[in-house]
């Protein structure tokens, strides 16, 4: 009598993701929480209207009817904290995916030593020496606080380390024995480029994006602050703050401490899901 031979049962496709996560507390946490801000500003239930203020509750503490309070103008500061995101977070991961973008046109054609790149890249090294938040805060304030002109301040910040990041791989990817082989076998530069060296300049370009969103994060904040980012009455952290700071000292503080988190929380997040990328690279 034969035995049955047990087939193995191959894990489900969710399951894999399961243990991926959970073996890689960074990616899930860090991931999970800027997943959890993005949801909530773009979906979920606004007790009050964040753009419509009400000028019967101005200054109102925390309570069961209004959750952070409200702000000086009326408005419901649970509700414009939440809807901030819509602009701040989205603002950020798209100027972050300008800056890679404009990293790969860029870095990936300087990855070879010539002296054309190296003139590129001094004269890069010169234009970083300048204060570039205060080139980009001067930019956007003189040109006008359209989105287009965020982003831009983004990618001249951002845009840079990109370059610089995405050449030094692409550099040392030259060197490797494969590209020697492909080289021999009679490929052309640009299938070398897109088959062989930008799919491994992928993972360390995922790192750069988390850590760059969240330098994002903290510009479009700057630049709301100082009242040239994103027109009112639309919410955004750094504008919140900058209202509620004037009424800390007389006792008034969640008006700017709850955008405060926020902008911590997103920050915090990005940061986590950078490190968690990195273990996921070098453990690969």
């Amino acid at each position: 009598m034969s035995e049955t031979t047990k087939v193995p049962v191959r894990p489900s496709a969710a399951h894999s993701v399961w243990r991926a996560l959970r073996s890689n507390p960074g990616i899930s946490i860090g991931g999970g929480l800027l997943l959890v801000m993005l949801l909530a500003a773009f979906f979920a239930p606004l007790p009050y209207d964040p753009v419509t203020p009400d000028p019967a509750n101005v200054l109102q503490a925390p309570s069961g009817s209004h959750v952070f309070g409200t702000d000086a103008n009326g408005f419901d500061v649970f509700s414009r904290v939440v809807a901030a995101g819509r602009s701040d977070l989205v603002l950020a991961l798209l100027g972050t995916l300008v800056s890679l973008v404009v990293g790969l046109l860029i870095g990936l054609p300087l990855s070879t030593k010539s002296r054309y790149s190296e003139g590129f890249m001094r004269a890069l090294d010169a234009f970083q020496s300048f204060p570039l938040i205060v080139l980009s805060v001067t930019i956007v304030s003189l040109t006008g606080n359209a989105i287009q002109n965020i982003i831009y301040a983004i990618v001249i910040i951002n845009g840079p380390r990109f370059i610089r990041l995405i050449r030094g791989e692409a550099l040392a990817i030259r060197d490797g024995r494969f590209i020697e082989a492909a080289v021999a076998t009679g490929a052309r530069p640009r299938r070398i480029v897109f088959r062989h060296i930008m799919p491994n300049v992928v993972d360390v370009c995922l790192v750069q994006c988390s850590l760059t969103a969240a330098n994002a994060v903290i510009v479009i904040a700057a630049l709301n602050f100082l009242g040239i980012g994103v027109s009112p009455p639309d919410p955004t952290w750094g504008s919140m703050v900058q209202v509620g700071a004037q009424g800390i000292s007389t006792g008034q503080w969640w008006v700017a401490i709850w955008p405060g988190v926020a902008i911590f929380l997103a920050i915090a997040s990005l940061n986590v899901l950078a490190g968690g990328i990195q273990r996921r690279v070098e453990g690969s």
